[in-house]
């Protein structure tokens, strides 16, 4: 592939700076960004100077997911902690397209918007892979990257059990009469039919809304996007053959019963992240819920070495 650059330029502090991009990088800019809705935490000890970090919550999450995390955090570094919602989820524009290229696009956009010229990124799930492409999309932009619960090698056959989810929160058959709690009640049972997990149904029950003018119940999540780009989520590494290694420091942080992560990827993830390491904690996939304080800990410890 043949290399070109292109150039932008940001204010920063007064100041412009400005980006190289290579052909990859360019590529990723011709994705429409959108401006992602996100909530900021700082502490007594933040310093303006050092690399803030960007969280990204998983599919079906959304920013609030993480305020306790971001909370405790800011106690433990010196950083300030963005956590952003992805595109079709919580109060960021719906698109019509949902990829990591274009979610990373988005990433880019936020740190263009608030004048930051680097920083650490953290994602659970669908926002760990687009922080990986994220890294290896730009990694002069990236200071560090935690990667949660997830691998860029593949993802567990289970995972495709998400169209019957799908098709029931496209599908669920609520009044509008109703008032919120006893909607809810109705669509959770809804729910229940579509899978065993009562952990799942209770995580994607955080983004039933009701309408305030028409009184119609509707999901937060952009539910026909995401379903429709399904199929994608198989073919993450094939949008990664042509982008260079990630030689930052990089930490994963894995649950031993979650199957969104196999000890024998690991070879083949340190080919696209060679300087990474790997934390392994007893729980699922939503493992900063599962052991938090024990995450926290890698986190900060990650965040605060030299």
């Amino acid at each position: 592939m043949q290399l070109f650059v292109k150039s932008l330029r940001f204010l920063r502090n007064g100041k412009f700076l400005t980006r190289t991009l290579t052909t990859e990088q360019n590529y990723a800019q011709q994705v429409e960004a959108v401006p992602l809705s996100s909530e900021l935490f700082e502490g007594p000890k933040t310093d303006a100077n050092t690399a803030p970090l960007i969280t990204m919550h998983g599919l079906f999450g959304s920013k609030q997911n993480w305020r306790g995390i971001s909370k405790a955090l800011t106690s433990k570094t010196d950083r300030r902690i963005y956590t952003v919602d992805a595109r079709n989820h919580g109060d960021s524009p719906h698109t019509s397209s949902h990829s990591s290229a274009g979610m990373s696009a988005d990433v880019s956009s936020f740190l263009s918007t608030n004048s930051l010229s680097k920083a650490c990124l953290m994602g659970h799930s669908m926002g760990g892979r687009t922080m990986m492409h994220f890294a290896l999309t730009y990694p002069q932009l990236t200071d560090r990257l935690i990667v949660v619960d997830i691998s860029p090698i593949s993802i567990p056959r289970s995972f495709y059990e998400m169209n019957r989810i799908f098709d029931a929160m496209l599908n669920i058959a609520v009044p509008s009469n109703l008032p919120m709690a006893e909607g809810r009640k109705l669509v959770k049972e809804q729910m229940k039919q579509a899978t065993d997990s009562m952990e799942t149904v209770d995580f994607i029950m955080l983004n039933l809304r009701k309408k305030p003018d028409t009184g119609e119940f509707v999901w937060a999540c952009n539910v026909q996007t995401l379903h429709d780009s399904l199929p994608h989520f198989g073919n993450y590494e094939s949008e990664l053959q042509n982008l260079k290694p990630y030689n930052g420091p990089t930490t994963f942080i894995c649950g031993t019963r979650s199957p969104f992560m196999s000890p024998d990827h690991w070879p083949q993830v340190l080919k696209y992240f060679p300087n990474a390491e790997i934390h392994w904690l007893d729980a699922g996939h939503l493992v900063h819920f599962e052991q938090p304080q024990k995450f926290i800990q890698i986190v900060a410890d990650f965040l605060n070495k030299k």
